[in-house]
């Protein structure tokens, strides 16, 4: 066995590396692989971790999910994908229901596939989601009113809470920050997380549709668990591994 412990630089850059491409790592596999002790790893994984490099879990390390970029930026990453996710979103919508749409870039691409005569009532915290389904001529449309967040691009704070505990939705399709298989579903920011899990907490199906680059990520503050969400929309060629065995199904985007 190569002694890889003279080289930790070279061995902290090679973690990187394999969490770039399967955002997680186990650290028996990578004392095994690199030939050396699993203490030397978790020694790794602890520096790394104080870089702001990853997110220590149980027996490894994920990587963490960062999002600094205003909605505006955002919603112009990942176009076909989050279409298709979109797409898929708006089959999974039952006639006279209400449902919930969180911010964000792919439920405001969904406004596009919902049918215009369909018959339901629209909840959201996002005035460009609102702007987008104004024209509706059937249903009902509901802005939640808070102060604007721009970072998020939602009303968020405790008018908007609020207003959410004195409705229950059939469906709601929650934002995702980061996706984890043992930590569950994450935000970015503390405002949004909170307000996430008073929506979560009215609603009788929770849907999420996930895009590759937040599967397998941990934001820094912590939303539900996975099986909490009902359903996750990935794309055909997401990795989903170490996610098929939980209490949620999964459908494929095409």
């Amino acid at each position: 066995m190569t002694d890889y412990d003279a080289f930790p630089e070279q061995r902290q850059a090679r973690i990187q590396e394999i969490l770039a491409k399967t955002g997680r790592v186990i650290g028996t596999d990578l004392a095994r692989d690199m030939g050396v002790s699993e203490h030397t790893i978790r020694r790794d994984l602890q520096q790394m971790a104080r870089k702001g490099l990853c997110k220590k879990v149980y027996g490894g390390a994920i990587s963490e999910f960062k999002q600094s970029a205003i909605f505006d930026v955002r919603a112009a990453d990942n176009v076909e994908e989050k279409s298709c996710l979109a797409r898929k979103c708006a089959q999974l919508i039952r006639e006279n229901t209400c449902i919930f749409l969180d911010a964000g870039s792919t439920y405001l691409a969904m406004v596009e596939y919902i049918p215009e005569d369909m018959e339901i009532t629209i909840v959201t915290n996002s005035p460009q989601i609102a702007a987008a389904l104004s024209s509706r001529a059937k249903g009902e449309l509901i802005l939640l009113g808070g102060k604007v967040n721009h970072l998020t691009g939602s009303t968020l704070g405790s008018d908007t809470v609020n207003q959410v505990r004195e409705m229950l939705f059939d469906q709601t399709f929650i934002g995702v920050c980061g996706l984890d298989s043992q930590v569950g579903l994450s935000a970015v920011y503390y405002e949004d997380a909170c307000f996430k899990k008073e929506i979560l907490s009215q609603s009788n199906e929770v849907i999420a549709a996930v895009t590759q680059d937040k599967m397998s990520k941990v934001a820094r503050y912590k939303v539900a668990q996975c099986d909490d969400i009902d359903i996750i929309i990935v794309s055909q060629d997401t990795n989903v591994s170490g996610f098929e065995n939980l209490n949620m199904h999964i459908e494929r985007a095409s």
